[in-house]
């Protein structure tokens, strides 16, 4: 089972540019996977607002996690990649960003159908990051490629 501690500390060893910047998972099940990140001077950009790579990588570990998770889960070996991405910013990113996906269930089925048929599957999913007023400030979709490894 993966958790939250599990997913930090695998950000730690091998994305420290996420972890140095502060982006931490709070939680995750079957349906979501929440991220936080809080604007800091270090992951700041020239407007004092969070710069957009940071909120990137918090979004796409939203996503990211919960497609390691059900690979995991399906004790199949699968490779995972993000094909394309898509951002929105509406509002300056300051305080503490909440992303959240609710995307676990479509990421489950292709997985479930990538090991039963062994064709690549495609998905896409969203992170959502609000600020702690509840405003959302940027809207973010990732297209995440799975395939069963031979």
């Amino acid at each position: 089972m993966i958790t939250p501690q599990k997913i930090n500390a695998f950000t730690f060893l091998k994305l420290p540019s996420a972890w140095w910047s502060g982006v931490r998972c709070k939680t995750i099940n079957e349906e979501v996977c929440t991220v936080k990140v809080k604007h800091k001077w270090f992951n700041q950009n020239p407007f004092k607002s969070m710069y957009f790579a940071t909120q990137a990588m918090a979004a796409e570990l939203s996503t990211g996690a919960l497609v390691m998770s059900f690979i995991k889960r399906s004790d199949a070996r699968v490779s995972m990649l993000v094909a394309r991405n898509e951002a929105v910013f509406t509002k300056k990113a300051t305080g503490r960003i909440t992303f959240e996906c609710n995307d676990g269930h479509a990421i489950q089925a292709a997985i479930e159908k990538t090991v039963a048929t062994g064709e690549g599957q495609t998905v896409w999913m969203e992170s959502r990051g609000i600020n702690q007023d509840g405003v959302q400030v940027s809207l973010f979709k990732f297209e995440w490629t799975v395939k069963k490894k031979a």
